[in-house]
């Protein structure tokens, strides 16, 4: 960018001087617009974590142990405030356009394996101990030492990994794929092979209204997609009245319904905000019960940021040839930091959230952006009914278009050498297969640790990536461990 086009003075050069705008490329016009559309492209996690964690009554919520529940208000109030939270200090920090926000794998995890066994305050004072040891992780250097250990080759496939993931994301979420409800095949088009639904009709319109908007180059493409298809949406179910899915209409929204609020404001409750603790999961279930679980926070959290970070920060430009970013450490940090928030709050970890893709698609460059998101999402503590306004089917088609322009990293794996290729096709295969990062990176480090090195290039592959490789393996097989001793 020429000088001529940088702030001269005022908060303006101030802001171009701290979060180096100028000189990656961007403006502050783009940074506040590539903040506002992460922020409307992940706005949906302050509805769907309180369906995941919470509930609007006990026979409709993830019971605990002792048959506690999370009221779904106080979950959505907390989410907003956790994810504006981190989201601003990862943007002053780290100064990077990656938002923060409740992990959709642990949140699941925590709801389907975890509170059977404790408390929902025990099982997020597990997920704060696991935030602290992922800190303790970042700050002593060992998880940039395991982050630079990762090869050039396979932090690529990691990205294009995350592309598909994130297509695949959005393409389930529109509808546009579904279960077919048999074991062959398990997925199918749409309902019984037709996407002739309201919802995934708007879909398909807004994935082609941003895909010609992005083609010719149009500034704020995403955003004016969205914003489009979105009055597109309200207009529609106005006039046809499709109502939500709520899993027994496949012709639904998938999530929220595309209406105009009565209310536009309400107060938030933030009730849960420190409801944690953090020892009481040891003297509950045992030491080796509590640790295994926190084994199994630690791994998810730690390689699915790891992984959305290095995705993000090639989607944006900002790595260089083997894969590394500016100001990784601090950014490493301010996630863990985030795992031990989210669990503060009873909100689940809050990590680096795949789907602020979508801003860096619009072109948001640094952490100015981050900032603008943060800011959106603590007014939306106050807001809840109008961050409900855009269905999910519009953001899904966002993340296609994200997804796509990810994808443009497969060319800079070597398919040649088959020794880089498998690795690289079973990162970038496991990962929307299994619906989560952390298992295509694990899957593509045991098999790049164990194809290398069994075909005589052993000298080629890092000690500590033997190390992390050994670490996914008891990952994987720690169902049979469990068994073993007898935790359930």
């Amino acid at each position: 960018m020429s000088t001529s086009t940088r702030p001269r003075g005022g908060v303006g050069a101030t802001l171009d001087r701290y979060f180096e705008i100028a000189a990656r490329g961007s403006t502050i016009a783009t940074e506040l617009r590539g903040g506002l559309v992460s922020f409307v492209a992940m706005a949906y996690i302050v509805v769907l974590n309180p369906l995941i964690i919470g509930g609007f009554a006990a026979d409709q919520a993830a019971l605990d142990v002792e048959n506690g529940w999370l009221p779904a208000a106080q979950v959505a109030a907390a989410t907003a405030l956790t994810a504006g939270v981190m989201t601003i200090l990862f943007g002053v920090v780290a100064r990077l356009p990656f938002a923060l926000a409740a992990g959709l794998g642990i949140n699941s995890f925590l709801a389907v394996n975890v509170v059977g066994q404790v408390t929902w305050a025990e099982a997020m004072g597990l997920v704060v101990i696991n935030g602290v040891i992922i800190v303790i992780l970042a700050s002593t250097g060992l998880r940039s030492l395991i982050f630079a250990a990762v090869p050039a080759q396979l932090k690529a496939a990691i990205t294009v990994g995350i592309g598909l993931f994130i297509a695949f994301i959005g393409l389930v979420d529109a509808g546009f794929v579904r279960t077919s409800g048999v074991a062959s095949p398990p997925l199918q088009l749409g309902e019984g092979g037709s996407i002739m639904t309201l919802p995934t009709a708007i879909f398909v319109i807004g994935l082609i209204v941003m895909g010609v908007l992005v083609a010719r180059r149009v500034k704020g493409a995403l955003l004016i997609g969205i914003v489009a298809t979105t009055v597109l949406a309200i207009i529609a179910e106005a006039i046809f009245r499709v109502g939500p899915s709520l899993g027994t209409n496949p012709a639904g929204w998938n999530l929220n319904t595309p209406v105009l609020p009565s209310t536009l404001v309400s107060l938030p409750d933030l009730s849960l905000v420190g409801a944690f603790d953090p020892f009481g999961a040891f003297s509950r279930i045992g030491a080796l019960a509590a640790i295994m679980i926190v084994f199994t926070l630690v791994f998810t959290n730690f390689f699915d940021a790891m992984g959305t970070m290095t995705g993000l920060a090639r989607g944006a430009r900002l790595s260089d040839a083997d894969g590394n970013f500016p100001r990784l450490k601090s950014a490493l940090i301010v996630e863990g930091v985030g795992a031990i928030a989210g669990g503060a709050t009873s909100t689940s970890s809050n990590t680096v959230f795949v789907d602020s893709a979508a801003g860096i698609g619009e072109g948001a460059r640094t952490g100015l952006a981050s900032v603008v998101t943060g800011l959106l999402f603590l007014l939306s503590m106050f807001l809840t009914p109008l961050t409900q306004v855009v269905p999910l089917e519009v953001a899904a088609a966002a993340l296609v278009v994200v997804g796509t322009l990810m994808m443009a990293q497969v060319s800079e794996i070597d398919w040649s050498d088959f020794g880089i290729a498998l690795p690289a096709f079973l990162t970038i295969t496991v990962m929307p297969f299994t619906y989560s990062i952390a298992n295509g990176i694990g899957v593509g480090f045991i098999s790049w640790v164990l194809v290398r090195s069994l075909s005589g290039k052993a000298r080629s592959v890092s000690p500590l990536l033997w190390i992390v490789a050994a670490g996914f393996l008891v990952y994987f097989v720690r169902g049979p461990i469990e068994a073993a001793f007898g935790i359930v």
